[in-house]
């Protein structure tokens, strides 16, 4: 445990002096301090596009309430915050064996099993502290714009986005232990990503596998969300299997 300790607590330390630390993180906060103003002004610039279009019509748009700001980001959380981690992460294993780095630390007392948990568990943290803090940020943000936001549906929401969220940090993992190309894996990974949202349309695959997830942030704050329970669950049993089959594969490659 020496030598995995060491090496968990060298990858968060990594984290904080590389540029890691300001990329997801920074893409995170600044849509969670941005989403509620632009959920509470894109009505208005919405109507007065239209009405400059339409000289006369006068087009009534619903009023933005808290809603909106959530929607907001869960659709961010959705879109671009787990297409960042499906790349960033593609090179997660991949981009040490080309540094040279995987095979020098694998020399200390560190199993090629320890090796691959602890990036697993590094690059989830990474993943979940921003994304925790970006939700408080967002609640904040929201109570102060439309003075009405409660924090139950946006935890709600948010939580079901990460619990997907880490099974594409392990898929990246096992997909960056068995291709060499950081691109390739990503590719791979936004293949899965669109498989799971066209799975979507089938309803046992919404009831019992993590297709449940991809529209469940949403779906939860307009309150249109299946019972969650089984695809939290297939997607927890998929997470593990796939950092086990990343260190099953990475037991096999040749440094």
């Amino acid at each position: 445990m020496g030598g995995f300790n060491a090496f968990l607590g060298k990858e968060l330390r990594e984290i904080l002096r590389t540029w890691r630390i300001w990329v997801l993180p920074g893409i995170v906060l600044l849509f969670a301090l941005t989403g509620p103003v632009l959920a509470k002004i894109t009505p208005e610039l919405l109507g007065s596009l239209m009405a400059d279009q339409q000289s006369g019509v006068v087009i009534q748009l619903p009023d933005p309430t808290y809603v909106d700001a959530y929607a907001q980001w869960t659709k961010n959380l959705s879109q671009m915050v787990l297409f960042v981690v499906i790349i960033m992460f593609g090179g997660i294993i991949s981009s040490e064996k080309k540094a040279g780095t995987a095979a020098l630390v694998l020399t200390k007392p560190l199993s090629r099993m320890s090796f691959v948990i602890a990036k697993f568990i590094s690059q989830a943290a990474l993943v979940t502290v921003p994304v925790v803090a970006g939700a408080l940020a967002t609640w904040g943000v929201t109570y102060a714009v439309f003075a009405e936001a409660p924090l139950e549906p946006l935890a709600q929401a948010t939580g079901a986005w990460l619990v997907l969220a880490m099974l594409f940090v392990a898929l990246m993992e096992m997909l960056s232990a068995t291709f060499d190309s950081q691109a390739g894996a990503a590719g791979l990974g936004f293949l899965a990503y669109i498989l799971l949202s066209i799975a979507a349309i089938w309803k046992p695959a919404l009831d019992y596998t993590p297709s449940g997830l991809v529209g469940a942030p949403n779906a939860t704050l307009l309150g249109e969300a299946p019972s969650l329970g089984w695809p939290i669950l297939v997607t927890l049993a998929l997470t593990a299997a796939c950092v086990a089959g990343a260190v099953a594969v990475f037991r096999k490659r040749e440094l």
